[in-house]
Parts: structure tokens; C-alpha cells; sequence
């Protein structure tokens, strides 16, 4: 009985989101609307980092690197051959590029592919380190990345970058994606492969012992996380569309790992409601870059000032609240209903 009240609860939840985004699309202004997308791609970057930081216990900071190579691969196979001579102008691009042009979706999952295949490559050495070494092999990585797309001029266009991309990152597509990304997580989190990568990250040694091969279980979750951060990044670059090298920096997975920190390591839906929560604040701060003239307090414009914010925010969470907003738990009605029979109580006894 109760698994059915849940299951209700749940498709009444889904069909109130998807009426809710329906709305917002149609009535919201561009940049609203823009800011609401973003939420929606941040929540998939999110969840590719999560899955490697909280479920499989490795931290990495290469995400920005495998989101380049989504977002430029994504970008090449759906221009028309016009809109590549127009973007190479000091080069030519590569011939067998020219005239090469896929549909999105078939250009989303390349994109996805090719990070993962870097991944493949990527994770050999690396991921034979541990914690903080792991973290500065991969970062490394990511900066070589960067580094060959910039110089790669017939092939990437340099530093130049790619301009009037095809806008396909539209609210449906974006938000599709961001579903059928926690549904596979869902589903991956809950499977005995999931179970196993837990074990890896509560205790190697131990999850060795019993016969796992942990190597395996890194790589496998390294790259599955590399083909999401591909798929984000080339939906990022459908959305702006206009892509270059200085975009994947590693401001670019500061800010993922910002929303696994706050939202909670091992928890999909802290990845989801950090996501949002982080998007729409950076929007909302951002006139502290701007100048500002409040009673006592006059500023000619501090640049970058956000990022302070964020990162006292940041601070302040690991400081007081290590297991972030979620922790390692997940959303269920069970928890939800409970806190309203909790206040429910609590104000028949103080009535009486």
C-alpha cells in the first residue's frame, strides 16, 4: 500500500515539474528561461562529478578538460560545411571535417563517446593515484586539454573559437537530459555495480579482499563520468553557442564541485537542488561585481566578488555542515510526509 501511495506521489511530482518547466518556458523572459536551462545542464555536470567524488571516492579536477572535447566535437559534427568556412577564416579546417554534419543527437552522443575515449586514455596512469595526487594528474590533464584545443587550429579553429553554433540546447532538450541522467543514476546507484563502487570508496583494501577489481570499478565510473561531462558540455555549447579554449578553466569545475559540496557528496538529489540553488544565486549576486551605492556602503564595481562569496559559502559549508545540504541521503515520501505529522503533532499538543 505504501509503495503504490509513493509511486502516485511520485508521477503527481514528475507531472507538477514538467507543467511547472511548461510554464516557465512560456512565459518567462529569455534570460529567465536561460538561467532555468543552465540548471538543468549544471545538474548533469553535477551528477558526473558526484559519481566519481561521492559514489566511487575519487577526486578529480578534470571535468572542465572532458567538457571542452564535448562541447568542440558536438559543435563540429552539427555545423553546415558553410558555418565551418565562416569559423575558419586563418586555417582551413581538416577536409574530412568540412563536410561532416550528424544530427544533434547523434552529435550529443559522439560528443559523450570522444570524452570518454579521452578518458579511456586519461585513466591508465592516472587513476593509479590516490586523493590528492589523483586530483592534480587530473587537473594537469585537463590544462593539456585545453592547451592542444587552442593550438589545434585546422581542427578546433584555436583560439579563435567556434561561433553561430546551432542552438538545439533548447528548455525541452536540456531538461530531458538532466531526467534521463538521474534516472541513470538512479538506477546505477541502486544496481550491485553500484553497491560495488561504494565499496571501493568505503574501503579499497577491503573491497579487494572480497574479490573486487578495483581498477576496473575507477575506470569503468571515470569513464562513464567523462561521457556526461561530454554530453554537458557540448548541451553548454548548443545553449551559448559560441564556444572557446578560456571557458574551460577550472573556475568551470570550481563551480561543479561547488554544487556536489553544498548539495552532498553520494547524493543525487543534493546534486539536483545544489544545482539549481547555485545557478540561480550566481545570477542573483551578481550585481556585487557591479558598483553599488547603498547608505554607507559605496563600491566603484568589484569584479569577481561572486566568486568570493561563493567560495566563503563554500567554506562556511565545509567548515559547519561537511555532508552538505542532502549528506549522502535522497529524497523519499516517506521522510517529506513525516516532517508535516511532526509539526502536526507538535501543534495538537500545544493546543491542548
Amino acid at each position: 500500500m505504501k509503495i503504490k501511495r509513493n509511486t502516485l506521489l511520485s508521477l503527481a511530482g514528475i507531472a507538477l515539474l514538467v507543467g511547472a518547466i511548461a510554464v516557465a518556458d512560456a512565459t518567462l523572459g529569455r534570460f529567465s528561461v536561460r538561467i532555468l536551462n543552465l540548471s538543468a545542464i549544471y545538474i548533469v555536470l553535477a551528477l558526473s562529478l558526484n559519481l566519481l567524488n561521492g559514489f566511487t571516492g575519487l577526486f578529480s579536477l578534470g571535468h572542465a578538460g572532458f567538457m571542452a572535447v564535448g562541447a568542440y566535437v558536438s559543435a563540429l559534427l552539427t555545423m553546415s560545411p558553410a558555418q565551418k568556412d565562416m569559423n575558419f577564416f586563418l586555417e582551413p579546417i581538416v577536409p574530412f571535417l568540412r563536410d561532416l554534419q550528424l544530427p544533434f543527437p547523434l552529435a550529443l552522443l559522439a560528443a559523450g563517446a570522444c570524452a570518454g575515449l579521452v578518458a579511456v586514455v586519461i585513466g591508465v596512469p592516472a587513476l593509479r593515484l590516490r586523493d590528492d595526487y589523483l586530483a592534480i594528474a587530473t587537473l594537469g590533464f585537463a590544462e593539456i586539454i585545453r592547451v592542444l584545443i587552442t593550438n589545434a587550429q585546422s581542427l578546433t579553429n584555436g583560439a579563435q573559437g567556434l561561433k553561430a553554433i546551432t542552438k538545439y540546447s533548447t528548455t525541452w532538450v536540456v531538461w530531458s537530459v538532466a531526467a534521463l541522467s538521474v534516472a541513470f543514476m538512479l538506477a546505477l546507484v541502486r544496481s550491485s555495480y553500484g553497491r560495488t563502487m561504494k565499496a571501493v570508496r568505503d574501503d579499497e583494501v577491503a573491497a579487494e579482499a572480497m574479490g573486487v577489481n578495483v581498477f576496473k570499478v575507477k575506470s569503468t565510473s571515470f569513464v562513464i563520468s567523462s561521457f556526461m561531462a561530454g554530453v554537458g558540455g557540448a548541451l553548454l555549447g548548443h545553449m551559448i553557442t559560441t564556444i572557446d579554449p578560456k571557458m574551460f578553466t577550472l573556475t568551470l569545475t570550481f563551480n561543479i564541485l561547488l554544487i556536489v559540496v553544498l548539495g552532498g557528496n553520494g547524493s543525487i538529489t543534493g546534486s539536483v537542488i545544489g544545482a539549481i540553488v547555485v545557478t540561480v544565486l550566481m545570477e542573483a549576486l551578481r550585481f556585487l561585481d557591479m558598483p553599488m551605492n547603498f547608505l554607507f556602503i559605496k563600491t566603484d564595481g568589484l569584479p569577481g566578488l561572486r566568486m568570493v562569496i561563493f567560495s566563503i559559502l563554500l567554506m562556511i559549508v565545509v567548515l559547519y555542515r561537511q555532508r552538505g545540504l542532502m549528506g549522502n541521503k535522497e529524497f523519499n515520501w516517506d521522510d517529506f510526509l513525516g516532517i508535516f505529522r511532526r509539526k502536526g503533532a507538535s501543534g495538537a499538543g500545544g493546543r491542548s
